[in-house]
């Protein structure tokens, strides 16, 4: 029903190997369906809870595994006509995978990840992570009682974030460097103690993220947007959602392909820049920086796998500075009501940022996925807004700040 292939070299591997990239020629793997062995329709997937495993025929998992689920997926699609006049587009939604248990949308990847990690015989899992990865998998392992251990660079990580990943048991690990270091260390970690990586070069985990681009056009009724604009970090997810796609329309299910459109902070940007070089491999930056930490990642695992989507899909990257993404933050949060963390007001920004250069045209149907819950990252909130104002418990005091601020 589905094996692992190599994207590089097209080396092809069976599913019960341990493996996360091609042992051949170390390029990166992802899962191969075979399309002709599924048996499903959409009249038979309608009835199922909107979530991860309505799609369950599209998931590389044995009919008899051990499903670990949060009932994950079903977020929200919202159509968001104040911005859409503001911006002066066709159509525009917003995907808040924000509402998903833990919070962001790698609950999308861990579903599959962890059950698959049960599949594999796994006692304990791990991760490097800016924060959402980490409390993703902290939950999802005490679900299916596995051992968790998570890597985190050391006053990188927002305290939302660091919260969750200690209360659901994961054991955490501080480590004095950047993501990119600590993902380095997990990485050999899980090798030499045989642990269950869980970061985006497991191509198990997409598989549960591609997910996010089945659920957007079940949501439209079947109908595909002309543009799907994501922000890239560690490259996953932009990649899933392609992948989802093109198994889709390659079914039949859909008639078209959406554009990948990918947004990256100025300060943590490889994979616009490589893009933009027309390179298939990204020059790492070496200290990445950027508010919105769920990006900031300097040396992404996943990106020729995003280069092939956004190439393949003829879609487009940009990066924003960190004032376009706070600014972007405000906007989805006082027009229509979308509390989300700094990454995902990338790609309102993005957007923004497109239309004013002319590079994407206001006649379109466009999603922007916003991938994290605002509550990740309340300190950036507090220290880019205007400081709470203090009255005194007297009634006409009040009513003094009160007309001062109307």
């Amino acid at each position: 029903m589905f094996h692992l292939q190599c994207i590089k070299c097209n080396a092809t591997y069976p599913p019960e190997e341990r493996i996360y990239t091609c042992p051949r020629c170390g390029g990166l793997l992802e899962v191969v369906l075979e399309l002709d062995k599924i048996h499903v329709t959409k009249e038979e997937m309608d009835p199922r809870w909107m979530g991860v495993w309505k799609y369950r025929e599209f998931m590389p998992v044995s009919e008899k595994a051990r499903i670990i689920t949060l009932t994950e997926g079903g977020t929200p699609l919202h159509r968001v006509d104040n911005l859409r006049e503001e911006f002066g587009v066709k159509e525009l939604y917003v995907k808040n995978e924000g509402a998903n248990p833990s919070g962001s949308f790698k609950d999308r990847g861990m579903t599959v990840g962890v059950t698959k990690a049960l599949e594999l015989g796994a006692r304990a899992v791990a991760c490097a992570s800016t924060g959402n990865t980490s409390a993703s998998l902290a939950s999802f392992a005490a679900v299916a009682r596995l051992s968790c251990i998570v890597l985190l660079p050391t006053g990188k990580t927002a305290m939302g974030k660091l919260a969750q990943a200690i209360l659901h048991g994961a054991r955490v690990i501080a480590i004095e460097g950047n993501f990119d270091e600590a993902l380095e260390l997990v990485r050999r970690v899980c090798d030499e103690m045989n642990i269950y990586l869980l970061n985006s070069i497991n191509p198990w985990r997409l598989e549960g993220q591609k997910s996010l681009g089945f659920e957007i056009v079940d949501q439209l009724e079947w109908e595909v947007p002309d543009r799907i604009i994501v922000p890239v970090g560690n490259c996953g997810n932009s990649s899933a959602i392609w992948k989802g796609l093109k198994e889709f329309y390659e079914y039949g299910f859909i008639d078209r392909l959406p554009r990948i459109t990918g947004i990256q902070a100025e300060g943590a940007a490889p994979v616009v820049h490589a893009y933009r070089e027309g390179l298939d491999e990204v020059v790492p930056v070496e200290n990445p920086e950027t508010v919105a930490t769920a990006i900031r990642i300097g040396a992404p695992v996943s990106a020729p796998k995003t280069l092939r989507a956004v190439r393949e899909s003829g879609g487009l990257m940009e990066a924003v500075s960190d004032e376009e993404i706070l600014h972007a933050q405000k906007m989805l949060a006082r027009r229509e009501g979308i509390g989300v963390e700094p990454a995902s007001a990338s790609t309102i920004a993005g957007l923004k940022k497109l239309l004013e250069s002319g590079e994407i045209d206001s006649d379109e149907r466009i999603v922007c996925v916003a991938t994290g819950h605002a509550l990740k990252d309340p300190e950036i909130i507090i220290k880019s807004s205007e400081a709470p104002i203090t009255c005194p418990a007297d009634m006409e005091r009040l009513k003094k700040v009160v007309a001062q601020v109307l």
